[in-house]
C-alpha cells in the first residue's frame, strides 16, 4: 500500500512537471510571438517616420510634389535606393484623402486591405496593414517648371489644373500673362521658378521687403524673393471657386497605409512553435522514462520482496519435506515388521483358516501403504543430476524387460524403435522416469493393448515418445496429470507422473501430453542433448 501512493504521488508531480514545462513553453512562444511582432511594427515605425521626413523635406507650403514623392516611395517598396539594396517587406504604400480615395498607390495592388481605417493595425492571413493619419498637407500633380503661385498663399507649388494659367482678371500683370510674355515680350519672372533667376532680380534690386507696386502697376517681390500676399478669388466665379476647392480636397492627405508582408513574422513563429514542441516533447519523454523507471523499480522491489518470501516459505518447504520424508522412512520400518508378523501367522501349520486370511489382508494393505511411503519418500528426494552418455534405445529396451510380468499379466505388447540416439542423461533417473511412463500406459491400457517407444532425433537435439492405444487424456487434464497426487486409476497413488515432470525439469527437457491418433495418448519429452 506504501508502494502504491509513492507511485501515485510521483506520477502526480511528473504529470504537474510536464503541465508546468508546456504551460512554460506556451508562455516563452507568446513572448517571441509578440517580439516578432513588435519588430514588424517597428520597421512600421520606421518606414512611417522616413515617409514623414520625406514629405516634411519636399513641402513648400502646405503642398508636397507628386512627382517628387513618389519614386521615394517606389524606393521604399522596391527595397532599393541609390544603388543600394535590402530586403523590404513594405508591398505597399497608399497615401488616402479624407474620402478614404487613394491618392498616390505605389506597390502590390493584389494585397489584403480593409477598406475602412479608422486607425490602427490590421492582421491579415499573409500580411498586416497599419494606418497613420496625416493632416495639412496637400498632394500637387505635375512637375517643378510648372509653378504656380498659391492661391491666397505666397509660396511656390505644382498644380496641373492651373497650367493654362489663371484665370482671366485674377492677376494683375498690366497686359503679362503669367504663362507667355506681355505685349513688349517682358515677363514677370522665369517660368524655370525656382530653377531659373530669381523674379526680384528681374527689375533690379528689390525696393524693400513690401515695396510698391512698379510704374507699371506690378506688385514688386520682397527681399526674400515671394510675392506679397494676393488672391485670386476676385476673378474666379462662385462655382469655379467650389470646384477648385473640391478638387483641392482630393488632393488633400488624410492616411498613410502600410501594407508589410508577414512571412518573418510567420516564419520565427512557426520556428519558434517547433522548438517549444519539441522541448515539451523531451519534456513529455523524460516525464514518461522517469514514470517507466520508478515503475520497474517498484516492480523490482515488489519481486525482490516475493521472492525473499518465496524463498523463507522455499525453506519452510523445505524442511517440512525433509522432516515428511523422515517420518516417512521411520514408517516403513515398523510397516515392515507387521508385514513380517502377519506373514508369520499366515504361515503357521495349525492357525484357523480366517487368522490366514486375514493376516494375508494385512500383508496385502501394508505393501499397499509401503508403495505409497516409497513414491513419497522418491518424489521428496532433491534431485541431483550426475550426467553420463546414455544409449536411448538400449535403456528402453531393459526398462522394458522389467516391465514383462505386467504386459504378460494384461497381455500388452511393447515395441521399441526410432534412430539410435546417445543422449546425455543421469542414468538412475532416466529409467525411474521412463519406468514411471510405461507403466502408467500399461495401468491405462485394456488387455490386448500396444505401446510403442520411439526415439529420433531433430537438429543437435534428440526426442523421446511414448505412444499407447488406450482411452488416452481428456483435453482439460492434460495440464493437471502432472500435478502431485492427481490420478485417474482407482490404484494410482498420483506421484508417479509428478516424479516424471520432476526428472525431466531437472534434466532441463520438457514434456508434453498430446493426443494419439486415431485413440491413446502421447507422451514427448524434448530437448535431449545429443552426445558424439
Amino acid at each position: 500500500m506504501d508502494i502504491s501512493r509513492r507511485s501515485t504521488a510521483l506520477y502526480g508531480f511528473l504529470t504537474i512537471f510536464w503541465i508546468l514545462v508546456i504551460g512554460w513553453q506556451a508562455e516563452e512562444h507568446l513572448r517571441v510571438k509578440n517580439a516578432a511582432k513588435a519588430d514588424l511594427k517597428n520597421s512600421a515605425e520606421l518606414y512611417a517616420n522616413f515617409l514623414g521626413a520625406t514629405i516634411r523635406g519636399q513641402q513648400w507650403g502646405n503642398r508636397v510634389i507628386q512627382d517628387r514623392l513618389q519614386p521615394v516611395l517606389r524606393s521604399l517598396v522596391n527595397g532599393r535606393t541609390n544603388g543600394l539594396a535590402w530586403p523590404s517587406e513594405l508591398l505597399s504604400v497608399t497615401l488616402l484623402n479624407p474620402a478614404g480615395d487613394p491618392v498616390i498607390s505605389v506597390g502590390q495592388t493584389n494585397v489584403e486591405q480593409p477598406e475602412v481605417l479608422q486607425g490602427g493595425e490590421y492582421w491579415g492571413a499573409k500580411t498586416v496593414t497599419f494606418f497613420n493619419p496625416v493632416y495639412g498637407v496637400t498632394i500637387a500633380e505635375g512637375e517643378t517648371s510648372n509653378s504656380v503661385y498659391v492661391l491666397g498663399g505666397n509660396d511656390f507649388t505644382n498644380d496641373l489644373r492651373f497650367r493654362s494659367g489663371p484665370p482671366p482678371g485674377s492677376f494683375p500683370t498690366n497686359g503679362m500673362d503669367r504663362f507667355g510674355p506681355g505685349p513688349g515680350g517682358e515677363t514677370n519672372f522665369s517660368r524655370d521658378y525656382p530653377g531659373g533667376p530669381r523674379p526680384d532680380r528681374m527689375g533690379g534690386p528689390p525696393p524693400g521687403p513690401m515695396g510698391p507696386p512698379d510704374n507699371g502697376g506690378n506688385p514688386r517681390f520682397d527681399g526674400r524673393g515671394r510675392f506679397p500676399r494676393m488672391s485670386w478669388t476676385g476673378g474666379m466665379t462662385e462655382e469655379q471657386l467650389k470646384e477648385y476647392k473640391a478638387n483641392a480636397a482630393k488632393r488633400e492627405l488624410h492616411g498613410l497605409v502600410m501594407t508589410m508582408s508577414t512571412d518573418k513574422y510567420r516564419a520565427v513563429c512557426v520556428e519558434d512553435l517547433w522548438l517549444r514542441f519539441v522541448i515539451g516533447f523531451f519534456a513529455a519523454i523524460s516525464a514518461a522514462g522517469f514514470g517507466l523507471a520508478w515503475r520497474s523499480v517498484m516492480r523490482t522491489s515488489v519481486l525482490q520482496i516475493r521472492l525473499v518470501r518465496a524463498s523463507e516459505l522455499n525453506s519452510h518447504l523445505r524442511e517440512m519435506n525433509l522432516a515428511a520424508a523422515g517420518l516417512a522412512h521411520e514408517t516403513r520400518n515398523p510397516l515392515n515388521i507387521i508385514r513380517g508378523m502377519a506373514q508369520m501367522l499366515s504361515r503357521e501349520p495349525d492357525a484357523p483358516a480366517e487368522i490366514k486370511q486375514k493376516s494375508i489382508a494385512i500383508v496385502n494393505e501394508t505393501d499397499k501403504v509401503t508403495a505409497q511411503l516409497n513414491e513419497f519418500i522418491n518424489y521428496s528426494r532433491p534431485r541431483e543430476i550426475r550426467r553420463a552418455n546414455l544409449a536411448l534405445p538400449a535403456a528402453a529396451q531393459e526398462v522394458v524387460r522389467a516391465l514383462n510380468f505386467d504386459m504378460e499379466e494384461k497381455k500388452v505388447t511393447m515395441e521399441v524403435k526410432g534412430e539410435p540416439v546417445t543422449i546425455e542423461a543421469d542414468e538412475q533417473l532416466f529409467r525411474q522416469m521412463l519406468f514411471n511412463l510405461l507403466l502408467n500406459a500399461v495401468q491405462a491400457l485394456e488387455p490386448g493393448g500396444a505401446i510403442q517407444v520411439i526415439t529420433g532425433r531433430k537438429g543437435a537435439e534428440a526426442f523421446l515418445e511414448i505412444r499407447d492405444n488406450g482411452p488416452g487424456v481428456p483435453p482439460e487434464r492434460r495440464k493437471e496429470i502432472f500435478k502431485p497426487y492427481f490420478t485417474t486409476h482407482q490404484k494410482g497413488t498420483g506421484l508417479g507422473l509428478a516424479v516424471v515432470q520432476q526428472i525431466v525439469l531437472a534434466h532441463g527437457w520438457e514434456i508434453d501430453c498430446l493426443p494419439n491418433e486415431p485413440k491413446g495418448a502421447v507422451f514427448r519429452i524434448t530437448h535431449l542433448k545429443v552426445t558424439a
